[in-house]
């Protein structure tokens, strides 16, 4: 039974590595240090509701890094899809791109959980 909670876990993390997947935030973000809240979903996602105030800058749109390139990379962001897993994708990219002060906040509503921030259309 132990060698295979300790394979499972293997699996998990080696999913987690593959698939660029960082871990949500659990606690309350400080809004008042946060310089941008980026929404990555897709613009039809984004319309059906998402973060007051969210910057949307689609993950998997042609012009994702020439958009996030004229963010300041010592700012600190918050940034969510529909799951965590495209922010996580996202968070590495920049990262990679020289952010540092970067936060995956997961689902629109473990975002607005953690920010404070209304979902509005």
């Amino acid at each position: 039974m132990k060698r295979i909670a300790t394979t499972i876990a293997a699996i998990v993390a080696a999913i987690g590595i593959t698939f660029g997947v960082t871990a949500c935030a659990t606690e309350n973000v400080d809004m008042s240090s946060v310089t941008a809240v980026i929404d990555v979903r897709t613009p039809e996602e984004f319309a059906t509701g998402h973060l007051d105030g969210a910057v949307n800058i689609d993950w998997q749109g042609a012009t994702f890094f020439d958009e996030i390139a004229q963010f300041d990379p010592a700012g600190n962001y918050i940034i969510y899809c529909r799951s965590g897993n495209r922010a996580g994708q996202a968070i590495d990219a920049m990262t990679d791109m020289g952010f540092a002060n970067l936060t995956n906040a997961g689902s629109v509503s473990d975002a607005a959980a953690v920010t404070g921030l209304p979902v509005v259309q």
